[in-house]
């Protein structure tokens, strides 16, 4: 078995991992002021939060990078209303709002994180070739 424990680099481990766990429902298993896990409802790991500048990690310490070139978040869940009618309570600006998409056939919308990380939400769905 091969599983993906994305890690990115935060300016506010604590800060970052409260805004997750409320909009997504996550809960940190293992959280300090340097390294969070976060844990689905299910228990899965889906994202770890790392400070930046801490143990070194090459692609960590120069926050001054322009943050996740090259990185899209993608989540696919069954609550994709809830997280976007979240995002909407707290005035969360949304950079593209609930629209289909075209390769996908499902409802998704895009935004960023605290740290400028981009984020899109779809509905829950499998790949298929």
């Amino acid at each position: 078995m091969t599983k993906l424990d994305p890690i990115i680099a935060v300016k506010n481990v604590a800060a970052s991992a409260d805004w997750y766990c409320g909009l997504f429902g996550f809960h940190n298993v293992h959280g300090d002021d340097h390294f969070a896990i976060l844990n689905s409802p299910e228990n899965e790991t889906v994202l770890c939060l790392h400070a930046w500048g801490t143990d070194e990690h090459p692609t960590m310490v120069d926050q001054d990078i322009p943050t996740g070139n090259g990185l899209l978040l993608y989540f696919r869940t069954n609550d994709w209303q809830t997280i976007r009618n979240r995002l909407d309570r707290i005035g969360w600006a949304i950079e593209e709002d609930v629209h289909q998409n075209p390769n996908s056939r499902k409802q998704e919308f895009s935004f960023r994180d605290p740290d400028g990380y981009f984020i899109t939400v779809t509905e829950s769905h499998h790949y298929e070739g």
